[in-house]
């Protein structure tokens, strides 16, 4: 049980610790890493091709070394034979033990340039493949670099999507909640509407609406019979007939 309490908190803090990772940091981070994995790199190589170029020179060195030591021993093995030839037999003991000795060196001479040219054939190779690793590194760094700007371009564009998606997300909540709706607003016109149609209605079915009716008649015909009138005076004739009051309901 501990051990399932515990992976659950281990996913738990990787999958908070994840989700609150700025992907800006987190690109730099792997740039940088990927940079000091080049730079490591370099050095390894740097080392390498070192140990070549030292190989070079020790083969150098062991070539001057072994060279001298075999004209040495030439020149002892003629003064010998010139001390053979002039009978002087400490002369010769004398030079044949030098060549001897100048031989066993130029036998380590050779010994060593042989173990040298071997070496330096195994770190020509080693070489040479530290620098094409260096050069496959570097191009992958750059190809890294350039994922690095089209990811940070890429980010750029996310951030402003979303902006975008907040402030028409915003303006949605802020039409819908803040104010009415326009069918609200229509709704409402024509239930005032409607209420004020009905009041005219109920108005006119009363006494009160019946008499102000008859009192609009009456003013009607007696600006008609006014009209008559002046025209009379003006000496006009008129066809129209002077209207009559609407006679009074009967009471009875």
């Amino acid at each position: 049980m501990f051990k399932r309490i515990w992976a659950y908190l281990k996913a738990l803090f990787t999958s908070t610790a994840e989700k609150a990772m700025d992907p800006k940091i987190e690109i730099e981070a792997a740039i940088n890493e990927a940079k000091k994995k080049d730079q490591d790199l370099r050095n390894q190589a740097a080392k390498v091709i070192a140990h070549r170029t030292q190989l070079e020179s020790q083969i150098g060195r062991a070539a001057d070394a072994e060279g001298e030591a075999r004209e040495m021993a030439k020149q002892a093995i003629l003064k010998a034979e010139a001390a053979k030839n002039s009978g002087d037999q400490a002369g010769v003991e004398k030079w044949t033990q030098a060549a001897q000795s100048i031989a066993m060196k130029l036998q380590a001479s050779e010994n060593s340039l042989a173990s040298l040219k071997e070496q330096f054939g195994v770190a020509q190779v080693q070489a040479e493949k530290a620098k094409d690793a260096v050069q496959q590194n570097s191009m992958n760094l750059q190809e890294l670099s350039a994922r690095r700007m089209e990811l940070l371009g890429q980010l750029e564009q996310a951030k402003m999507q979303e902006a975008v998606n907040e402030a028409v997300q915003s303006m949605s909540v802020s039409i819908s909640d803040d104010g009415p709706s326009l069918d609200q607003v229509e709704a409402k016109i024509e239930r005032r509407k409607a209420e004020a149609m009905a009041n005219a209605e109920l108005h006119e079915a009363t006494p009160e609406g019946a008499e102000a009716e008859l009192k609009a008649a009456i003013n009607v015909a007696q600006a008609d019979a006014k009209l008559e009138e002046l025209k009379a005076e003006l000496g006009l004739s008129s066809s129209t007939p002077v209207s009559e009051p609407d006679a009074a309901p009967d009471d009875r």
